[in-house]
C-alpha cells in the first residue's frame, strides 16, 4: 500500500519489484497453476462424445459443456448457471475472503506462475531488474528487454489462440492457421488483437487490473465479516512491532514482529497486510511464506500472519459456519437442484404447435373437421435427424402442407399442417389432440394441441 501511496502522491505509477520466496503455500499455488494451465491449452482439443469439453460460441450461439450441446432455446439454463456461479462467489467470499483472485484468477496466474518466472529468468532478480531499468539503453537492456518481449509476446499468441478456441472450436481455429489469410481475415485480426491486449497486460498493466480494474477487490468489502477468514497480520501477537533485540527477547514489551519489512516485498500489488485488511489484498499468501520463514529463524511460533477472521485475532474465537453462510449454500443447493432438473430433463428435440389465429374449423370430406397449424421443431443435438410428426390417436390424421425435411445439427425447421379429427370424436367446442414428435423409431416429445370444431350433441 505503501508503493501505492507514494504513486498516487508523486502522480506516477510506481513499478513492483516482488520478492520470490518459495513456501508451503507458494509449492500449493504452484501445483494448482500447473493442472490449470495444463487444462486452459488442451481444453478445446479433449473430446466428450464427439464434442467439445467446453465451448462458448456465441457468435453461432452454440454453447457446449462437458461434450453437451446447448442451443439459444436453452438460454434459461444459462442464466440459472449463472446465477450458481454468483452465489457461490458470495459464499466463497463471505467464507474465505478474496482467495480466488490469489489461488484460481487467470490474471493472477499467468502473471505470477508464468510470466513472472519469466521475467525472472532473462533479467534476474529484483535487485539485478531495478538495475537493468535504471540503466541506458545498453547492449545488455536492449537484449534482454528485446527477448522478454519476444518471449511474452509468443506466449501471448498461444493464449490468445488457445482463447479463441474455446469461442469458435479447435477445428474453426486450425482452419484459420492452416488456410490462407485471405479467407480468415476477421478470425486472423482476431487472434492478433487478443494477442496485443494480453501482451499489454501481462507486460505493462499487470496488477493493476486487480487494483484498478477488477470490480470484484471492491464488493468483498460489502461481503466479508468478522467472521470471514482472510489472509491477516495478528496485530495482538505481533504488536508493538520492533527490530530484533536479543536484549528484550523475553522482557514481554515486544511483539513477535521484527519489521524486517519482507511481507511488503513479496506482495504483488504492494500493501502492507500489518495495516490491515486492503482491497489491493488478493489472498495470494506470500505474505504468510515469507514470514512463516523468518518465524523459523528466530525460533518463533509460525502464522504471525495467517488465515485469520477478525474474531480469531481479537477474540479468540474458532472459526465457524455462520447462520449468512447456512443461508447461502440453501439457496446453491435449491439453485443447484433446480439446475440439475432442467438439465437432466431436457430433451434432444422441442416440438411446438400453434393453431392457426383467426381461423374456424373447416369441415372435410368423409366427416372429417380440420384446424390449421404451425409447427417449430428444433434439433438440440449434434446430429442430423430425420423426424415425424403424428396423433396419438390412430383415428386422427394429419395433412402437410410444408411437410418436414432430414434436420441439420441445431438446426430449427417450421411446418404447416391440418389435422383431421373424425367429427363423431368432437364432443365440446374445443378438444386437446395430443401429437408425437417420433425420430429414429423412438417417441422424444408429445404435446397437446387445442382443436376447435362443431359442439355435437
Amino acid at each position: 500500500m505503501e508503493g501505492l501511496l507514494e504513486g498516487q502522491q508523486t502522480g506516477k505509477r510506481k513499478w513492483m519489484y516482488p520478492l520470490i520466496r518459495k513456501g508451503t503455500y507458494y509449492k500449493w499455488r504452484s501445483i494448482i497453476s500447473y493442472f490449470y494451465l495444463i487444462f486452459f491449452f488442451s481444453g478445446p482439443f479433449i473430446r466428450i462424445g464427439g464434442q467439445p469439453l467446453l465451448l462458448l460460441n456465441v457468435i453461432d450461439r452454440k454453447f457446449i459443456l462437458l461434450g453437451q450441446v446447448f442451443w439459444p432455446q436453452d438460454i434459461f439454463l444459462f442464466v440459472l448457471a449463472t446465477l450458481v456461479f454468483i452465489v457461490c462467489v458470495v459464499l466463497f467470499t463471505i467464507a474465505f475472503g478474496r482467495i480466488f483472485c490469489g489461488w484460481i484468477c487467470p490474471q493472477t496466474i499467468f502473471m505470477e506462475m508464468v510470466f513472472r518466472k519469466i521475467e525472472i529468468w532473462i533479467e534476474g532478480d529484483v535487485k539485478q531488474r531495478k538495475k537493468l531499468d535504471a540503466q541506458p539503453w545498453d547492449r545488455e537492456k536492449v537484449l534482454k528487454k528485446g527477448a522478454k518481449a519476444f518471449v511474452f509476446l509468443f506466449i501471448s499468441f498461444l493464449i490468445s489462440n488457445t482463447f479463441l478456441s474455446y469461442i469458435i472450436g479447435s477445428d474453426s481455429l486450425l482452419k484459420i492457421i492452416t488456410e490462407p489469410v485471405s479467407t480468415h481475415i476477421v478470425g486472423f485480426i482476431s487472434i492478433w488483437v487478443f494477442t496485443i491486449v494480453f501482451y499489454t497486460v501481462y507486460s505493462h498493466i499487470r496488477e493493476q487490473v486487480c487494483t484498478l480494474f477488477c470490480p470484484y477487490g471492491r464488493l468483498q468489502g460489502v461481503m466479508i465479516d468478522k467472521h470471514t477468514l482472510v489472509v491477516a497480520y495478528d496485530d495482538v501477537r505481533g504488536e508493538p512491532r520492533g527490530k530484533l533485540d536479543r536484549k528484550h527477547e523475553h522482557d514481554g514489551e515486544r511483539g513477535d514482529c521484527v519489521d524486517c519489512g519482507l511481507c511488503v516485498d513479496v506482495c504483488p500489488t504492494g500493501i502492507d497486510i500489518r495495516k490491515g485488511t486492503q482491497l489491493e489484498c488478493i489472498n495470494c499468501t506470500a505474505c504468510i511464506d515469507v514470514c512463516n520463514d523468518v518465524m523459523e529463524k528466530i525460533h518463533k511460533e509460525h502464522n504471525l500472519i495467517g488465515f485469520f477472521s477478525e474474531n480469531m485475532i481479537h477474540k479468540k474465537e474458532k472459526p465457524s459456519f455462520t447462520p449468512r453462510m447456512m443461508g447461502y449454500t440453501a439457496v446453491i443447493s435449491i439453485l443447484i437442484g433446480v439446475l440439475c432438473f432442467f438439465i437432466f430433463s431436457r430433451s434432444e428435440m422441442d416440438l411446438t404447435v400453434m393453431r392457426s389465429g383467426g381461423l374456424l374449423y373447416q369441415e372435410q370430406p368423409g366427416g372429417f373437421i380440420s384446424n390449421l397449424y404451425n409447427a417449430e421443431v428444433i434439433n438440440k443435438t449434434n446430429k442430423n435427424k430425420e423426424i415425424i410428426i403424428k396423433p396419438e390417436d390412430p383415428d386422427i390424421k394429419l395433412k402437410y402442407i410444408q411437410a418436414p425435411t432430414k434436420m441439420g445439427s441445431g438446426a430449427d425447421m417450421k411446418m404447416v399442417f391440418f389435422i383431421n379429427v373424425p367429427a363423431a370424436k368432437i364432443h365440446t367446442g374445443q378438444m386437446k389432440v395430443r401429437l408425437q414428435l417420433i425420430s429414429d423409431n423412438k417417441v422424444i416429445q408429445t404435446v397437446k394441441a387445442s382443436f376447435v370444431g362443431p359442439i355435437n350433441d
